[in-house]
Order: C-alpha cells, then structure tokens, then sequence
C-alpha cells in the first residue's frame, strides 16, 4: 500500500519519532558491545571455530523461540512499552554473555538476549511504522539508520575498552546502565493511544486495525509473497551476520591483522549501512523498494565476492562495507512490505518477517564455522555473495515505489 501524504506531523509525532530513534539507538549498541570482545570470549572458554558458531548461534536461537509471542505481547504491553521491557532484558543478557564462566552459561545467556532482542526488534518497528503513517512518508529506514548508528556507537565503545583495559564486566555493566536509562526515558514521549486503532494520518480503520483483519483473508498470493520477503529478511540477516560473529575473526587470524584494525570490519559494516539507511527512505521514495533492494544485492555479491576472490585486509574491509551499504534497506523493506499486506491481523506480517529472518543469524554461525573449520574461513564466508544474488532474485515482490516522486 503506498503511503499517502497526511496533514503533517504534529509535535508529538516528531517527539514520538525522537523517542523511536532512541530505541533503535539502544538496539543497535547494545549487542554491538558484545561482539568486538567475541575472541576474548572464544579464547577464553577454549572453543574452537565450529563450538564458537554454535554458541553465537544461540542469540538468534533465543530469538526463533520467543519470536511469535512477540506480537502477542506488543499487542498486550503497546508497542513502546513493549520495545522498552525488551530492551532491558537484552542488555542483562548480552551482560550474562559476557560474565559466563562456562560454554552452557554462554549460550543460555545469549539465548535470554536473543528472545528479548525478537521482543525489542518487533516492538520498535511497530511503533516506528505507527509514527511513518503519521508522516506519510517512508521513514523507516530512518530508524534503521540510527540503529547502525547505535552498532558504531557500540562497537567503538567496545574497542576502546579493549584499548584501555576495562573489565568486560565493567564494561558490559556500562553500557547496558547507560542504554536502559536512555530506553526508560524514550518511553515518555512514545504516541497515545493503542497500536492500530485507527490510522494515524486519516483518522479512519488503519491498516493494522488492533484484532481486525485486512482484506478478504489469506490466500496463495499472500503466502507467496510472505514467504519472499521473509527469504529476503533472511538475506539481510545472513550477511548482516557475517559482519558481526566473523569479520574480526577473519582478518586477524586468516588474514593477520592486528586486533584493534581487524576491529574496523565490524564497523565498516555498520558505518556503511548507516549511510545507505540515511540515503535509504529518499531513494526508497524516489526509486522504489524493489530497484534499491536489488541494487544492493549486486553490491553484496560484487563487493564480497571480490574481496574474497582477491583477499587482503584494506580490499576486505571494503568488502564488509559493501555488504553494509547493500543490505541497508533489505530489512526494513521486507517489514514494511509485510505490514502492508492483505488479509492478516495486526503485526502478523511484520511478526512473521521478523521471527523467521532470525533462521539467518541461527544458520550463518554454525554453517560458516563448520565450513571454516573444514576448508578455511575465506570459504565459508562465501554465503555472504550468494545471498547477494538470492536478493536480485526475490526483489521482484517488493513495490516500485512507496510515494510519488517528489516534484
């Protein structure tokens, strides 16, 4: 459904807008903290490449598992309240991550931050979504954006704990204090009201009607296109991931750099989505979701692909920002693009999305690792190229265009 211009945001909508962004500023930083310090985790509980990626892999676990109860809960708790309660218990999780003395505390800690992650990622788009129909116009990569603001934020701050010689303890005790304090504040200015009672711009039976249903009801086309945009999600998860659990691992120990440069890929990553999320509702807007999404596969497969084809350190981290600034848009995309669709109840779609491109992040760790650990890292880092051509394949159920062209 495009979205159509309403009668302007109010100061409570650009309020509300602020009190999301932060949200997805806390999201983002928060497993950001943890992942730059993953090695010293890894060497000091002893595993080896294909135990790490099941442990890692426990954080997406946690999130399948308690995913379809997300919806459930943010149409019991509201959006915000829902995003915010998540939020703090993820923070207390990555915190248990980082303190685990054994690989079955790791992963039961990574599961508890998973499943609340699932809760705080569901929540924080809903609401977002709320706020973009009150603007009547693509904001959401907007959100997104700052969400890879939060995972520079994050990752830095880890790196410079790494520097300094802070604790992870303390370090993870920090970071998880300040951003539940930033959360608990965000929620002061969250919009009135239900999720979906009517629809923010209009006034008449929104798109997401609490309880109601759109449409004449679910049918093939419906599934059809469902099980796209979850395949595209998937995509984005998946090489999202491989920035997160495998850059650092991959540039100090295959390719030997130095573990405050090998650091960097992370944040190439992060840092080149940022901008493609700022670029990202202008080019949505102007382009559509279809053409950006399947640019952006092309700069995955390319970039990746030839990074991998010819390895070196500064051709790799170009590589991983290549993957950040493809992936940009895939996300959000599938989420808005599922909000939308016909014949299913409030959040279902956006649940949907967001509970099964999780099988991304669940798969990625273990699959790469059991590759690298058989035939060397480079090459299980190959699924990062592939699911840049899956992504040309499936961009087709995406919109031409969310909103007329600007004139």
């Amino acid at each position: 459904m495009p979205l159509l211009p309403g009668p302007g945001p109010q100061p409570a909508d650009r309020r509300a807008r602020a009190a999301v962004a932060a949200l997805f500023l806390t999201n983002g930083a928060l497993f950001a903290n943890l992942v730059p310090r993953y090695p010293e985790i890894k060497a000091a509980l002893d595993l080896d490449n294909t135990v790490y990626g099941l442990a890692v892999a426990a954080f997406p676990a946690g999130a399948i598992i308690a995913g379809l109860g997300a919806g459930f809960l943010v149409r019991r708790l509201g959006s915000a309240q829902a995003a915010v309660v998540g939020t703090i218990l993820t923070g207390l999780g990555v915190l248990a991550a980082g303190l685990a003395p054994s690989f079955g505390l790791l992963v039961l800690a990574l599961l508890l931050g998973g499943a609340m992650d699932a809760l705080t990622d569901v929540a924080q788009n809903a609401h977002g979504l709320r706020v973009q129909r009150r603007y009547g116009r693509s904001i959401i990569n907007g959100f997104h954006a700052v969400w890879s603001i939060g995972a520079v934020l994050g990752g830095s701050m880890a790196a410079g704990a790494i520097a300094i010689g802070l604790p992870l303890g303390v370090h993870l005790g920090i970071s998880t204090t300040v951003f539940a304090i930033v959360a608990l504040v965000a929620l002061r200015f969250r919009l009135p009201g239900r999720d979906g009672d009517v629809d923010e711009a209009s006034g008449a039976a929104g798109p997401a009607q609490a309880g109601g249903v759109r449409g004449a009801g679910v049918n093939s086309r419906t599934v059809a296109i469902i099980t796209a945009l979850v395949l595209i999600a998937i995509g984005g998860a998946l090489v999202e991931d491989a920035g997160s659990s495998w850059a650092t691992l991959y540039l100090s120990g295959t390719l030997g750099a130095p573990a405050a440069l090998a650091a960097t890929g992370f944040v190439a990553l992060v840092g080149a989505q940022f901008v493609g999320r700022m670029l990202g509702d202008r080019m949505v807007d102007r382009f559509g979701q279809r053409m950006v999404a399947r640019g952006g596969g092309v700069v995955i497969a390319l970039g990746m692909g030839l990074a991998l084809a010819f390895p070196t350190v500064p051709g790799t981290i170009l590589g991983f920002a290549a993957v950040g600034l493809g992936s940009a848009t895939l996300v959000p995309a599938a989420m808005h693009e599922a909000d939308e669709l016909p014949g299913l109840r409030a959040g279902t779609g956006l649940t949907i999305v967001s509970w099964l491109m999780r099988l991304g992040f669940l798969a990625s760790p273990p699959l790469v690792g059991m590759v690298a650990d058989a035939v060397g890292l480079r090459y299980g880092l190959l699924v990062v190229p592939l699911a840049g051509l899956l992504i040309v394949l499936l961009a087709g159920v995406l919109q031409n265009r969310t909103a007329p062209p600007a004139r």
